[in-house]
């Protein structure tokens, strides 16, 4: 009688742990949310009213970089050449070889005989020329070098071709309907398409890695110094010199393509994405992207809610080598808020099983996070195991129901 009380008890307390409340958000692995199945055309999915943003651009979106919530969009799924904002994509595949290793800034990157035939905006590398992968990541991002672009391509990949198929890849990971590409570079190919959406979501992405502002965000900076070839590099996004906050993205321009951007901007706890496609001139698109993040800053406030290592709850592990697995937050979450809302009626509901059969691996879905504001529904965050658990074998599970039959560990 005592051990079916004592289990009623426990199985009481293991689902009180379970409705945690709180508030959470994510960064790039986590889709971005618009609070509607598809937001109208220049209306923020957060419910702001109706605002007029990039008025002249063929295509826009507006994002908080940390949720991923979608503030304003306009014909963001159309499909459209994407010109040097390409090299996105490519500065995201060399700063993950570099973050795993298979790349270090200090080793030397050689020019091919291709790789110096690229026309357009260059740095100008020769055959057989060497640089650092940090000083071709300046002239990617600063200079919106196409022969740094593939000499890079070549670097990750042994071929250009071969770094393609990766970039393609990546675009299917990151949930990219709306893109193919056919070059490192973003130079006029056939079949060469990306969205302001989807660029949205490799920006996002590429922001994972806090280091390549430190390429993107910097105004002015030499290749080849010490030599009789110095060659200055001023960033073609001028925002990151005039907008305050501003740290990249990236610049594009071809005849087809019209005059493209995807900037980033950070101000206290909020940092954005603007992306602007087919603007007319370079004016218009500093000024149109300008007033998209003035928009963001104005109205919207980004909370923290999470702190790294926070716990949010725990579920029982049926025939594993631990009875239970506590479920932290494996980064600082926050939460997107209007500015002037309330903060005090955010919190979250845990939905998981209350419990799940071992053996578990690590990144395995246990349920889902739902953030709501009041008894709205606001995001909803994966909820995945920090850690693998085997399978207990029969003489631990036999000491472990003994143990409980006995009240003794």
């Amino acid at each position: 009688m005592k051990n079916r009380l004592y289990r009623v008890a426990c199985s009481a307390l293991l689902s009180a742990s379970l409705m945690t409340t709180g508030a959470a958000a994510a960064f790039a692995d986590v889709p971005p949310w618009t609070g509607t199945e598809e937001p109208s055309q220049a209306t923020s999915s957060t419910g702001a009213a109706e605002v007029q943003l990039a008025e002249h651009a063929r295509s826009a979106l507006l994002m908080d970089a940390d949720t991923g919530t979608i503030i304003f969009q306009k014909n963001s799924h159309d499909r459209l050449p994407p010109a040097s904002i390409t090299k996105i994509m490519t500065m995201l595949l060399v700063m993950e070889a570099i973050d795993e290793g298979k790349l270090k800034p200090t080793d030397k990157v050689m020019t091919s005989e291709y790789a110096a035939s690229m026309g357009g905006s260059q740095i100008f590398l020769e055959p057989g020329e060497e640089m650092t992968v940090d000083e071709m990541m300046k002239g990617i991002a600063m200079a919106s070098g196409n022969d740094a672009s593939v000499a890079m391509a070549e670097k990750v990949a042994g071929s250009e071709k071969a770094f393609v198929q990766m970039m393609n890849e990546k675009a299917k990971e990151l949930g990219m309907k709306d893109t193919h590409f056919e070059n490192s570079n973003g130079l006029p190919a056939d079949n060469h398409y990306t969205s302001a959406y989807d660029i949205a979501l490799m920006s996002q992405a590429l922001l994972q890695y806090p280091g390549v502002t430190k390429y993107t965000g910097a105004y002015e900076d030499y290749l080849r110094q010490n030599t009789d070839k110095k060659f200055w590099l001023v960033n073609t996004n001028k925002l990151v010199r005039f907008y305050q906050g501003a740290d990249g993205l990236k610049t594009g321009y071809t005849s087809e393509a019209k005059f493209c951007l995807s900037a980033t901007a950070k101000r206290d706890n909020l940092r954005v994405i603007a992306v602007v496609l087919g603007e007319p001139n370079t004016k218009t698109r500093n000024a149109e992207v300008t007033q998209m993040f003035d928009f963001a800053f104005a109205q919207y406030m980004n909370v923290p809610i999470l702190k790294k290592g926070d716990p949010i709850g725990s579920i029982r592990v049926e025939k594993g080598m631990v009875e239970s697995l506590d479920l932290v937050a494996q980064r600082p979450y926050h939460v997107l808020l209007k500015k002037g809302g309330s903060k005090d009626n955010v919190h979250f509901k845990l939905e998981s099983p209350e419990s799940i059969k071992a053996p578990i691996e690590k990144g395995q879905s246990l349920g889902k996070i739902i953030v709501y504001q009041g008894d709205k529904a606001i995001r909803e965050y994966p909820v995945e195991a920090t850690e693998s658990i085997a399978k207990a074998g029969w003489w631990t599970l036999l000491k472990r129901t003994c143990g409980k039959l006995f009240f003794v560990k």
